[in-house]
């Protein structure tokens, strides 16, 4: 079986988050599905919410990088020199450095699976490379943890007894940033509407307290159902649920994608506060302004709606043709 090329592993990403199985990502490949499986759990750590193409691709490079022979990028100076100068001055992506060589020379002169090899060698961190690529991934490092406690969440319903995902389901997690402050994240399933909450720390009483206020926002008879991964905060279900007689449901363990509405969210999120940002520094009226920039963003998904404007619409009773 041959190895899985960078733009397979793009694809296995994509979906990923389009929450698709890995029968199914084998099927779009050509490969068996027990190849998916084992791509994930090798290039995949316990701790990351994602499978990441960029991560998977340096961490194979990595694995293959002693091979005996020289390294391509060694044996081309000038090459190297090319690579270096477009990724440090103009920031081009390793595929666009190899296509554009590809045109110069007439033939293929690299591929660009050597020069991620190239950004995550000891050559390529000194340089530091990374920073370059479009999202920034720094190099792993693996890292001895100690053992995270095990909290358990009492009277706990998975997600497999949810029925099929409609107007009313609300899905919830954290955005967390470096600082002790956080972004409590809902989305309703089929508007895609968002409420975000800054809060003071990732504690229960804070989760509950941002809940509350989405439960007011979207309108109590509108909630269905709320959807919570396993975190800690999360212990606070059946306060909610019992006070609001609203179903919770709770997600696999390390099963981000089955709720794949709000982590997309958060992704979009990301572009206004970065993982960097100091959530104390934020406001709550930019918070909303953040909220309400996503909230009438037309959506592909909803037929160029905004997600107010589908909300708006299935809490009528209408219907979003897409």
């Amino acid at each position: 079986m041959t190895n899985l090329t960078f733009n397979e592993r793009k694809i296995i990403e994509k979906m990923l988050n389009q929450e698709a199985g890995v029968r199914a990502i084998g099927r779009i490949l050509g490969r068996v599905h027990s190849s998916i499986s084992d791509e994930i759990k090798r290039n995949k750590m316990h701790y990351e919410a994602r499978y990441d193409a960029e991560i998977a691709q340096a961490r194979s490079l990595r694995r293959n990088n002693n091979k005996g022979n020289k390294k391509l990028m060694d044996q081309q100076p000038q090459i190297k020199a090319y690579v270096i100068e477009k990724m440090l001055e103009d920031q081009w992506s390793p595929e666009q450095i190899a296509g554009q060589l590809s045109l110069i020379h007439h033939k293929k002169v690299i591929s660009h699976e050597t020069i991620y090899q190239f950004i995550y060698s000891d050559e390529g961190k000194e340089l530091k490379l990374w920073l370059h690529l479009r999202r920034k991934r720094k190099p792993i490092r693996q890292k001895q943890c100690g053992k995270k406690k095990h909290v358990i969440i009492k009277e706990r319903i998975s997600i497999h007894q949810r029925l099929k995902p409609k107007f009313g389901d609300i899905e919830t997690d954290l955005m967390v940033a470096r600082s002790k402050e956080a972004l409590s994240v809902q989305v309703e399933h089929d508007s895609l509407r968002c409420v975000l909450t800054s809060i003071e720390n990732k504690k229960a009483y804070e989760k509950k307290r941002s809940l509350r206020r989405s439960i007011e926002e979207y309108g109590e008879t509108n909630v269905h159902s709320i959807t919570f991964d396993n975190g800690s905060e999360n212990v606070i279900h059946r306060e909610i649920r019992n006070e609001y007689n609203i179903p919770t449901y709770f997600c696999d363990p390390y099963s981000w994608w089955q709720k794949g509405r709000v982590e997309n969210t958060i992704g979009l999120v990301r572009q206004y506060l970065p993982k960097r940002t100091d959530l104390s520094k934020v406001t709550e009226d930019q918070i909303y302004i953040i909220q309400e920039k996503l909230n009438n963003r037309p959506r592909k998904k909803l037929g160029w709606f905004t997600p107010n404007q589908a909300f708006q619409i299935l809490a009528q009773g209408g219907r979003i043709r897409a």
